[in-house]
């Protein structure tokens, strides 16, 4: 028979990890934790940027996003997960570019309409040979929006639980499952549209 004393609880929080402390550090102002964070991070974060943006300054992209980060750190959730926040601000940041670039391209194309070359140079899509699959399916992939591209990214590029793939969507899970289907379904089209055109 087991009596009440003798149960023995099991603790039901965890040491914290390195990286709890670096961010614990970080949000009371330590560059020196968070520049740990951006070694550790920085790579993750260029990759979400140019799967999110083609085209980007990538590096400007990255730089700008941990600069936010750093700045937002004091309002960061104590016990949340830094990963899937670092990927959501470097995502959003990549956005930012590749609308601060639209406005810049719209605004030279009003002031160089009269001027513009006639001339223009045929994309390299065509020019690629169909055995090339990783170079297809970076082509079909830039054929989808942001956001599919996005989720896409997180789940089979980064490797993103649907856990952390909610957190950096800020969505519920289930919409996570969806929005991958979806995304998923867009992208075989994309395929299919891509060795049509090769």
């Amino acid at each position: 028979m087991v009596y009440q004393d003798e149960i023995v609880k099991q603790p039901t929080d965890r040491a914290p990890s390195h990286e709890d402390v670096l961010v614990a550090r970080a949000r009371d102002g330590d560059e020196h934790s968070f520049g740990e964070l951006v070694t550790r991070y920085q790579a993750l974060a260029a990759r979400v940027a140019r799967l999110v943006a083609p085209g980007i300054d990538v590096d400007d992209a990255v730089q700008e996003a941990f600069v936010k980060a750093w700045y937002a750190m004091p309002r960061f959730r104590p016990g949340a997960p830094f990963k899937p926040w670092i990927c959501r601000i470097a995502a959003n940041e990549a956005r930012n570019q590749i609308r601060s670039a639209r406005r810049r391209e719209a605004l030279a194309l009003r002031e160089t309409s009269a001027r513009r070359d006639e001339r223009s140079v045929p994309p390299p899509e065509g020019q690629v040979l169909a055995r090339e699959d990783a170079e297809a399916l970076v082509r079909a992939m830039n054929r989808l929006g942001s956001n599919d591209r996005l989720v896409i990214a997180y789940r089979w590029l980064l490797d993103l639980s649907e856990a952390e793939m909610a957190d950096a969507l800020e969505v519920p899970a289930g919409t996570v499952k969806s929005r991958l289907s979806r995304a998923m379904t867009k992208l075989r089209t994309a395929i299919v549209a891509e060795e049509a055109d090769a």
